[in-house]
């Protein structure tokens, strides 16, 4: 006996999304029943997955499909599957409530979004593939029970404001969805998808490459002799083949390209796609994508990696963490094993050394796929760096066998060039004929990093400087060590000279500063040892009297907020102030302690100098409100 309908208010989230996808997000709506066909081929996927590991499920699988079902008079259609089906909770997880993080961001990209495709591309990396159906229906019925249970779920819909949930009693097993459609007259005669021809071109165009057979019945008139009769057939509408397993001479791009939309839920096409097959000891074959943007989901710590895993043509596993590492986590697509058994685990999966062998081969041919792509010098890779860099570079810490290949395809941000990233290689052919280091420095920003008082004697000197802003590279250029025999040195850590060797009158001036202003260095180290390990004078300043810098080893202030970030405790590291000996300012506090020594308005000056130097830089005071103290007493007696 049905249970009395409870009429439910969507998630907010979920009510303003399905405004928008009904006022023309889209610009072709063919495309619901791309996403209707995916949704069932994925629930016979794990349909036969239950059952290979649930002997006891009890469910009949001799004949799984998908049925279209279009009716006329009644202008409906149905997309029905015999799948895995959902629970009454999973019912209301998935389609009455956006259960993802990220949507309110979502949402407002999407309100300043004017443009049909950029929209498509957003709303695509939530693959939310069942509100797409609101395009093209006033209401939508959705019948499902889930294997193993004895009552099912009823969901309807107009896409307003609420949804209707019941529990029912009979149903078949898997997901039967219902459109009922706009008005004929809203409808491009072309696009009236009660009508058999339209929809046997629309699943030909889509999902021909289902490997699932998706049915339909159509009437044929017969002639036999005299009479002619009508009569009604199933026909199979698409080819079942899949694409991994033909040779890539026999693909098209249009099909490759509605492939990587079937497995990604993406509206955009992929970026590049590789097509590779392995023969000899261990076969297997993959179809991977590199896609054009990255998923709003990237840098969350629920991401799901996009490889799936089939043996011999049998799905597996959707998101096969084994196959491809973290930080290539965007690449999707599809590996089918030939030496695997159908009842492999996680477990099993991560010891399996053929699993091993084939993500060593994968990995490779990812990152030689973007080398190419960098080597041509085209705009995909511009892209490509742009939405993946970041993760990317995860691997150098993550990944040394692979770290000379990472580096390779990796670009940066440089002093050279304002509008274009470098290349490694390409900073390695700028460098000056006596330079041994790469140069670099960190911070939150291009322009922070930039106006940084170290940059100050390497811009004046032409020395160029890789500007790394992503929180990733405080982590990875102390992993890495060097590059091509070159090594990475920080501009803000350890000791810096630029100073010509050969030039002896130089040194002689230096050495004749440190002993001018010794006494003053002594002094201020031990007024500021709270926050210091020493005070120096400096050789990378030009124009600022002071700035920050840390021993060769030291964790840079980023990389222990970032620890502290994480619930780790780590020390409070102190670090160095250095001075710029031809400043008006440092020159008249060397005056002012050889002529009085130390009083209150040298010790003040001594902190500004200290809290300017770390202001600089983009660092925090520990005590603003004594510095502005300072600034403030300063100011009146100047006025």
């Amino acid at each position: 006996m049905s249970s009395q309908a409870e009429t439910v208010e969507f998630q907010a989230e979920a009510r303003q999304l399905l405004q928008l996808m009904v006022h023309s997000i889209y610009s072709n709506k063919d495309t619901f029943l791309r996403e209707l066909i995916s949704n069932a081929s994925d629930a016979l996927d794990k349909l036969r997955l239950a059952s290979f590991r649930d002997k006891d499920l009890g469910v009949d699988i001799s004949d799984p499909h998908i049925r279209l079902e279009p009716d006329v008079e009644r202008r409906t259609l149905t997309v029905r599957d015999n799948g895995i089906g959902m629970s009454r909770e999973e019912v209301v997880d998935l389609i009455g409530t956006i259960a993802k993080s990220g949507t309110a961001e979502l949402l407002r990209e999407l309100k300043q979004t004017q443009a049909g495709a950029a929209a498509q591309e957003l709303i695509g990396q939530f693959g939310l593939g069942f509100y797409s159906s609101f395009m093209v229906a006033d209401k939508v019925t959705l019948v499902t029970r889930r294997a193993g249970e004895e009552t099912a779920t009823r969901w309807e819909s107009t896409g307003e404001g609420t949804y209707t949930i019941e529990t029912i009693d009979k149903a078949p097993q898997g997901t039967a969805v219902t459109l009922h459609l706009k008005a004929a007259d809203d409808e491009d005669s072309l696009h009236d998808y009660t009508r058999t021809g339209t929809l046997r071109e629309i699943v030909k165009r889509y999902s021909d490459f289902i490997s699932w057979p998706v049915r339909m019945d159509v009437q044929r008139t017969v002639t036999e002799g005299e009479t002619t009769r009508t009569v009604t057939e199933t026909e199979t509408l698409n080819s079942m083949k899949a694409l991994w397993a033909r040779p890539k001479a026999e693909v098209g791009e249009d099909e490759y390209r509605e492939f990587y939309k079937h497995i990604s839920h993406d509206w955009a096409d992929p970026l590049e796609t590789i097509h590779m097959r392995a023969e000899g000891t261990f076969e297997y074959q993959a179809l991977l994508f590199i896609p054009s943007h990255a998923p709003m989901d990237l840098f969350m710590r629920d991401a799901k990696r996009g490889v799936q895993l089939y043996v011999k043509r049998v799905f597996i596993m959707e998101d096969c963490e084994d196959l491809m590492p973290e930080y290539l986590r965007f690449v999707k697509g599809v590996v089918d094993a030939q030496d695997l058994s159908l009842n492999v685990s996680r477990e099993i999966l991560q010891k399996d050394r053929h699993i091993q062998m084939m993500r060593k081969r994968l990995v490779k041919r990812v990152l030689s796929t973007v080398k190419e792509m960098r080597d041509a010098e085209d705009d995909r890779y511009r892209t490509f760096w742009g939405q993946f860099g970041q993760a990317v570079k995860e691997g150098l810490v993550s990944d040394p066998d692979n770290q000379e290949a990472i580096l390779e395809i990796a670009s940066f941000d440089s002093t050279a060039d304002a509008e274009r990233q470098t290349t490694l290689r390409q900073y390695i052919e700028r460098m000056k004929d006596d330079q041994e280091n790469i140069y670099y420095l960190t911070g939150p920003s291009r322009s922070k990093v930039e106006n940084s008082p170290h940059m100050e004697a390497f811009r004046d000197k032409g020395i160029e400087v890789l500007l790394l802003t992503d929180p990733v590279d405080e982590m990875w250029v102390d992993a890495v060590g060097e590059f091509d025999g070159k090594r990475f040195q920080s501009i803000a850590k350890g000791q810096v000279d630029l100073s010509e060797e050969d030039d002896a009158q130089e040194g002689t001036e230096r050495a004749q500063q440190r002993e001018d202003f010794a006494d003053l260095l002594s002094w201020m180290g031990t007024t500021l040892q709270d926050d210091v390990k020493e005070v120096r004078l400096s050789s990378r300043l030009t124009s600022s009297p002071a700035c920050i810098v840390g021993d060769a080893q030291d964790m840079t202030p980023t990389l222990e907020k970032m620890y502290r970030a994480m619930g780790q405790e780590v020390p409070r590291v102190k670090r160095i102030l250095e001075l710029n000996p031809d400043h008006p300012l440092v020159g008249e506090m060397r005056r002012a302690y050889q002529e009085h020594g130390a009083d209150e308005g040298l010790t003040e000056s001594a902190e500004l100098v200290y809290g300017m130097a770390l202001l600089a830089e983009g660092g925090e005071v520990r005590e603003p409100a004594r510095l502005v103290s300072l600034m403030a007493n300063r100011l009146a007696r100047a006025l």
